[in-house]
């Protein structure tokens, strides 16, 4: 059976997006949000690349930096592997809500991220990959679940992505960027179109942020 959520009331929200932006501003040299329009009236299943222990603070300092400041965002949902929240019983006040892979109540699971997100101004935060991979990954594959999700969305869902990537160069301390991409609306969701436009917009993100030479065509992802 899986683990519902309990969302954090606006004011906790708001007390955790303080605590987290001063951490991050201690830990980071630069922070840097590559925004996008935000459609109102919408709920938002925000994506990123899944890289660390940290992705799921990076994820919500960009939640309330582009998505509470605009006003768009009500109520913040993350999706998190059961054994997760087994272990740190607190999460399911923190708006996380289980998922067991290739178990039964996947498919529940799935039903209630669609249920979430087809009441406007929810955000779900959705890790596509499923697992922890390299942050220089130039390819990033998708798991099924965006496939079962995104069609059972009953009203407006802007699907959003960020690429997350971290540098230091002359610095003592890294710099984070997130790169936001407008993937469109539930009602025009192609799976595989969707990866590779992720995949096109990771790669311009990885050579607009990380110096790295030249490459030839042939070593270029195709669009």
């Amino acid at each position: 059976m899986m683990i519902k959520a309990r969302p954090l009331s606006p004011f906790f929200f708001w007390c955790g997006a303080i605590l987290i932006g001063w951490l991050l501003k201690r830990r980071f040299n630069k922070i840097v949000i590559k925004g996008i329009a935000i459609k109102p009236d919408h709920s938002y299943l925000l994506m990123c690349n899944h890289f660390s222990f940290l992705d799921g603070f990076l994820a919500y300092y960009l939640c309330n930096k582009a998505l509470k400041k605009k006003d768009a965002m009500k109520s913040l949902y993350i999706m998190v592997l059961k054994k997760q929240m087994q272990k740190n019983k607190w999460l399911k006040y923190c708006g996380c809500f289980s998922v067991e892979p290739r178990k039964r109540s996947i498919k529940q699971s799935f039903e209630y991220a669609a249920e979430v997100l087809s009441t406007p101004g929810n955000v779900l935060l959705f890790y596509p990959q499923g697992n922890l991979e390299s942050i220089h990954i130039r390819h990033i594959q998708f798991e099924d679940g965006l496939r079962q999700i995104v069609p059972q969305i009953q009203g407006k869902c802007q699907l959003i992505w960020s690429s997350n990537l971290i540098e230091y160069f002359e610095s003592t301390k890294p710099s984070i960027h997130f790169n936001m991409l407008d993937c469109g609306s539930n009602s025009e969701f192609d799976f595989e179109a969707l990866q590779k436009k992720v995949n096109l917009h990771h790669y311009n993100a990885m050579k607009k942020n990380i110096r790295f030479t030249e490459e030839t065509a042939s070593q270029q992802p195709i669009a």
